[in-house]
């Protein structure tokens, strides 16, 4: 009997150690879930702010070439501008003015004013020799006057 009773408790305790692995066991594994799931989600959040930064400089970037664009455009102006002060001597001052705005086409108008004296040289001296020269039919706008 007692050896009986000696068995059925090593029974037990067999049992309850098998038991005891088991839950432990569980608990291992509970832990190894959680861990990853803590993972993912450190995985997620790293993703997400990975993916903000990249909207972000992709923002940067289209605000950067908006405004590049704008300079261009402006430039373009610029040269326009340009062009019609070389055909128009009236809307000259109109341009400077509008130039004087944008200060950094200060360049732009000094060669204006440059070509707007060379422009104004250049009348005066027609007009100088219009006077001084009475252009004859047969004789064009020459320099001398010695032309019979």
């Amino acid at each position: 009997m007692m050896m009986m009773m000696m068995m059925m408790i090593i029974m037990m305790m067999m049992i309850m150690m098998l038991l005891k692995m088991l839950l432990i066991m569980m608990m291992m594994m509970m832990m190894m879930m959680m861990m990853m799931m803590m993972m993912m989600m450190m995985m997620m959040m790293m993703m997400m702010m990975m993916m903000m930064i990249m909207m972000m400089v992709v923002v940067v970037v289209l605000v950067l070439v908006l405004v590049l664009v704008m300079m261009m455009m402006m430039m373009m102006l610029m040269m326009m501008m340009m062009m019609m002060m070389m055909m128009m001597m009236m809307m000259m001052m109109m341009m400077m003015m509008m130039m004087m705005m944008m200060m950094m086409m200060m360049m732009m108008m000094m060669i204006m004013m440059l070509m707007m004296m060379m422009m104004m040289m250049m009348m005066m001296m027609m007009m100088m020799m219009m006077i001084i020269c009475p252009v004859q039919r047969h004789c064009g706008l020459t320099w001398s006057c010695d032309c019979k």
